[in-house]
């Protein structure tokens, strides 16, 4: 699947709790990420909105690991 590039990290957080996850600030613009015991840290973008590709292909690979399925979202 091609990974864009015009997704707002608030739409990821959004994503984040309604699957469950426990989401938690870490120090500057790091955010903690626990999902069925799967735990990652992302950094928030700044000063864009706009997730880069490559934290969103992070962000797949830790909801992979996390056991969610695209049927799911």
């Amino acid at each position: 699947m091609p990974t864009q590039s015009n997704v707002k990290w608030s739409d990821i957080e959004k994503l984040l709790a309604a699957l469950g996850a426990e989401i938690s600030e870490g120090n500057g613009s790091r955010v903690r990420i626990a999902l069925n015991s799967i735990r990652a840290v992302f950094h928030r973008p700044h000063p864009q909105k706009e997730t880069c590709k490559g934290a969103l292909i992070s962000m797949r690979k830790f909801l992979t690991n996390a056991g969610v399925q695209y049927d799911e979202i």
